[in-house]
């Protein structure tokens, strides 16, 4: 039986993650949360089989208690990149899912007008998360992928102007995922902060 803790993204739901368990499949566990209730589906930032899972997804509660949204609920207003930090001190697999979790097509184009949206609208301004033209952003699941901002909502990767989003699509594609679409401010880094956890810092001062 498989003992699997994960860590979930959603883009209806930005600066919330899911921290959870499951004894089956991660794409499993996916694909039973994505219901009427959700907008879009949920997807995996890091997964990773553990010894026991009932046990370190409690200690992962227990560590992030403070920014648990409501006590019956397994969301957080926390950084996806903390909570995958954590999970590796007891990882003895790293099983985040490679390909998009999705039923159809459908799903595909959803996730993929969200993060578009997002962008046409900059809900990321690096201005207003104090973030200087040339910064360097390094990519959070690989610290050697890195990225140079050239504008208040585009970067510079491997010689292309992006959006940061588009920038992030190219990093995760060059590591062997085959997503679709990824939420760049979930995936830049900059002095160990995702820019989505840099951005709810700054608003909650």
């Amino acid at each position: 039986m498989s003992e699997i803790v994960y860590v979930l993204t959603n883009e209806s739901m930005p600066g919330l993650v899911k921290i959870g368990r499951t004894t089956n499949s991660v794409e499993q566990r996916i694909k039973q949360l994505d219901t009427t209730s959700v907008a879009l589906p949920f997807q995996c930032f890091y997964a990773a089989e553990v010894k026991d899972s009932a046990f370190v997804e409690g200690k992962l509660h227990l560590a992030f208690a403070h920014a648990r949204v409501r006590q019956n609920r397994e969301f957080f207003r926390v950084d996806a990149n903390q909570v995958a930090a954590a999970i590796q001190i007891a990882e003895i697999k790293d099983v985040t899912p490679r390909g998009d979790v999705v039923n159809d097509a459908s799903d595909v184009q959803a996730l993929q007008a969200a993060v578009a949206k997002e962008d046409r609208r900059s809900r990321l301004k690096f201005s207003e998360l104090n973030i200087p033209i040339g910064a360097v952003l390094t990519f959070v699941k690989d610290a050697r992928i890195a990225c140079s901002v050239v504008s208040d909502g585009q970067v510079s990767y491997l010689g292309e102007v992006l959006s940061p989003s588009a920038a992030a699509l190219k990093a995760i594609r060059s590591l062997g995922f085959t997503w679709s679409a990824v939420s760049g401010s979930e995936y830049w880094v900059l002095e160990g902060e995702t820019l989505v956890a840099r951005r709810e810092r700054l608003e909650a001062e």
